[in-house]
């Protein structure tokens, strides 16, 4: 093909048509661009089909994350809820002095608990290629709340009630529980003694304040990973 439009060239020249000459050169340097535009046009979808494919792809890692997520503090969720319950239970019964074998069963739920850990490999992987890849300014935004904000109030909640069963509870099980199994009992030396101190119920309170703000924080990153999930949903149709 370039040595056809070298043959044309030379014959208008030798043939002296200078200015179908000139024409015919401005022609063919506007159809080397045109062949440069459609070549950068055709580079330029397949780099765009490239991203839509990693976005999709990317978005689905993330609601499978998302989804183990949901379920792991789903579960948790209940188990503070539990807790929260017993301990209501508990105090109501001490402050009737009934100290029966079923406070020892509550005191297992009350203070066992879970060590919930995100799995966000998936986000960490689309904000190291940029989270601009995701086109829904909305989901993007949603994403940068839950795994960037949200979660780590949710773990700061979470490090509450593990500080607080490291300082307050292992010491009081060591010293003043005859036996204990995790999530299932703790059975103190003298029941009637250790719910008659007054920093056996503040203790108890204590806890339960924390397993609350945990609740509260649990609530929001359920309500948060919903939301995503939905977004995602509509955004691959």
């Amino acid at each position: 093909m370039i040595k056809l439009f070298r043959n044309i060239r030379q014959n208008l020249l030798n043939e002296g048509k200078t200015s179908k000459y000139l024409k015919y050169a401005i022609g063919e340097i506007a159809l080397v661009m045109i062949g440069i535009l459609l070549a950068l046009q055709v580079n330029n979808w397949n780099e765009i089909r490239k991203v839509k494919t990693f976005e999709k792809e990317i978005l689905t890692l993330i609601d499978q994350n998302l989804e183990r997520d949901y379920a792991l503090l789903s579960i948790e969720r209940f188990k503070t809820e539990e807790a929260i319950t017993y301990t209501d239970k508990l105090l109501e019964q001490v402050a009737l002095k009934n100290y029966n074998d079923s406070l020892n069963k509550w005191m297992g739920k009350i203070i066992c608990f879970e060590r919930f850990k995100s799995q966000s490999s998936a986000f960490e992987v689309l904000k190291s290629k940029g989270l601009d890849i995701v086109s829904n300014n909305e989901l993007q935004l949603a994403l940068i709340s839950y795994y960037d904000e949200s979660l780590f109030k949710l773990y700061e909640s979470l490090n509450d009630v593990l500080s607080s069963f490291n300082i307050d509870w292992i010491p009081v099980v060591k010293t003043e529980f005859s036996d204990f199994k995790w999530s299932e009992y703790c059975e103190p030396i003298d029941s009637k003694t250790f719910f008659e101190k007054t920093a056996s119920i503040v203790m108890f309170k204590l806890f339960k304040d924390n397993r609350g703000g945990q609740l509260r924080k649990m609530d929001s990153s359920l309500a948060e990973i919903q939301n995503i999930r939905r977004l995602i949903k509509s955004h691959l149709k």
